[in-house]
This record gives structure tokens, sequence and C-alpha cells, in this order.
């Protein structure tokens, strides 16, 4: 409040009980240390909160903080996870379904539970009895509801089919969206044919639907692809295209921003040199003040050119060969430089139109 607000508009800070006087330079100091000090304090209690999470999990107790997981309940006197026998029997109704083949969302249907939650209980660790935390696997105090042998056919089974599901070769997955209601566009095949149309035209989802009455087209998935490739290839022989496509300016923003940032400091040296002269001490510390605000925007935007600009390199040099190797690429690689490039394609009837990752 002293700094975003009190310093703004001029305004001092004096406490009738503590040394506090900002309008005075060694209360101004006092200020800073503590608040330094404050700081120091937040970190050290962040820092022990972490340690005494991690002691927690190392111990076999659990964690605390977040969700408790599913199928349990969280006993506080001992620490621990307890199963609840009426969750525990739903987890291995979902496991057994999953194992025969169904798929997350046939079982969420069953169970009357998003398919997202379906993958995450199912999938989950913690039903072996142990404690996950930051990357690292201790065992747990709690009692397993899921044998360890279970749980890695469990994986091997959802390892088997996540490959299946790329091998279909769906490209574009995740990427298309309906330009008349927003909803995602989805694989289907049909018949001989593999065709991309909108979920909300989709009745058995009906948490993907936007709009029930949507009519847009119904597109054969090379018709998409064709046009998305085409623009990318095109790209990968034009760079005049590729920087236009992605919106590269010519000038060198990075070197403008340094030379007026450059200038700041002088103007800032130059100010200081009033000051201690005693030269209109307040309108000078104001002048700088303003001064040092522009230079820390500057500052800030130098680091998102760089950033800006790094992205973009690493764009183009994926651009510029893809004409000649994606033929020859698996279709993971082809996937990954789709994931990487393209933000979103909006299908309106007969028009695509590809919104690449702008940095």
């Amino acid at each position: 409040m002293i700094e975003e607000v009190f310093n703004k508009y001029g305004v001092g800070f004096i406490s009738m009980k503590e040394n506090f006087d900002t309008t005075s330079p060694f209360g101004k100091a006092m200020i800073g240390i503590l608040s330094v000090f404050a700081q120091l304090e937040r970190e050290t209690i962040l820092e022990r909160t972490r340690i005494g999470i991690k002691k927690r999990a190392e111990s076999g107790l659990w964690k605390g903080g977040g969700k408790i997981p599913f199928p349990y309940r969280y006993d506080k006197e001992q620490g621990i996870l307890i199963p609840i026998p009426e969750q525990v029997e739903i987890l291995n109704k979902m496991i057994s379904m999953y194992l025969s083949g169904k798929s997350f969302n046939n079982i969420g249907e069953v169970v009357n539970m998003d398919e997202r939650l379906v993958e995450k209980r199912i999938l989950s660790i913690t039903n072996t009895g142990v404690i996950p935390y930051k990357g690292e696997i201790y065992e747990g105090r709690h009692e397993a509801v899921v044998s360890k042998e279970l749980y890695n056919e469990i994986l091997r089974v959802n390892k088997l089919r996540s490959r299946e599901k790329y091998d279909k070769h769906y490209l574009l997955t995740g990427k298309v969206i309906c330009g008349y209601c927003g909803a995602r566009f989805r694989y289907q095949k049909w018949g001989k044919r593999l065709i991309l149309y909108c979920n909300s035209q989709q009745a058995s989802k009906k948490r993907y639907i936007k709009d029930p009455n949507c009519k847009n087209k119904r597109w054969d998935s090379f018709e998409i692809e064709h046009i998305v490739l085409e623009q990318l290839f095109s790209m990968s022989l034009d760079e005049n295209l590729f920087r236009e496509t992605f919106n590269i300016t010519t000038v060198n923003v990075i070197a403008e921003l340094n030379e007026r940032k450059e200038k700041i400091d002088k103007q800032i040296e130059n100010l200081i040199n009033f000051i201690s002269n005693g030269v209109a001490v307040d309108e000078t510390r104001k002048k700088i003040k303003e001064l040092e605000d522009e230079r820390e925007n500057i500052k800030s935007k130098i680091k998102n050119s760089e950033q800006r600009e790094s992205a973009n390199k690493v764009a183009f040099e994926t651009v510029k060969s893809i004409s000649s190797t994606w033929n020859y690429m698996t279709f993971e690689e082809q996937r990954s430089i789709i994931e990487h490039l393209i933000d979103h394609i909006e299908v309106n009837d007969n028009k695509v139109n590809i919104f690449y990752k702008i940095y």
C-alpha cells in the first residue's frame, strides 16, 4: 500500500506508536528493512511447511492438503487414510470393467462419474498403499485396496490402449473447433470413411454439447488435414509467408527497447546529480520514480520479446524442414509438431481458419 498507493500520490505514512515515518529518509529505510524480514519470514514458513509435508509422506502418513483420494477417508487422529468399503466396491467394479475392455467414458456412464475422474481414480497409485509426493513414492501406513500386481496390469493395459489410440492417426485430435457453437470436433469412423464432426451433434456425450441444434458440416478427415498440411508446407518454402503468418516483425524491437533503457539510465543519473546539488529535490524525486517505473516496464518488454524471439526461432526451424521430412516422421513426431505450432482450427461449413501459437 505504501509503495503502490501512498507514494504514488505523495502521501506519507506516520505511525503514532512505532517509529515509522515515510516522510523521512530514516523512516523509509526502516520500512524497507522490515519488508525484507517479513519476506524472509514468509519464505521460511513456506519452506518449513514443505519440509513438514515431505516428512509426513516419508513416515507413511497422508501428506494433507487437497482432496482426499478416492476410495478413502482421512483419520486425523492416526494421520492415515482409511478405506471406505462402499467406495472400494465401486473402484473394484470400475477396474473390472476397464480390464474387460470398457472405456473410461463407458465406465463413467455406468457409475455416474465424469470420465476424467474415472481415469484418475483407476490409475491412482495411492490405491496400492503408497504416498506419492513431488515425484517420489513412499511406503504408506494406509491399507492398500489394489494389489501391486493388479496395478501393474492396469498400467500395462492403459499403455497398450494409449498406443492403439495414437495408431489410429487422428492427427488433429483436440485442435478442431466448431465456428458456430464453439464445441470441439471429433473423429468418427463412418463405414470406410473417417470423418470429423461437431461434438454438439453427438447426443451420447452431453457434457461436450454447446448447441444441440448445431448444423455445421461434417468433413472427411483428410480434407481438413490436407488444408493444414498444405499451409505448413507453404510456410516451409517461404520465410516471408512464415513471418507474416506468425506476425513476426522485421524491426529489431529489442534493440530499440535497449536504446530507450540506456537513455532512461542516463536521465536518472543526471537527476540524481541534481538532488545531490539540492536542485528541486521533491520534483526531481518524482521524476526519477516515473523514469524507474518506465525502465521496469521496458525490462519486462525486453524479456518478453526475447522469449518470443526464441520461440519463433524454434517454430521456424521446425517448419523449415517439414515439407521434406513429413512423410518420414512417425505419427508421434507429426502430432508433436501440430501440438507445438497450432493453437486451434476453426471450421465453418466450407471455411477452415488455422490459428497458430503466436508467442
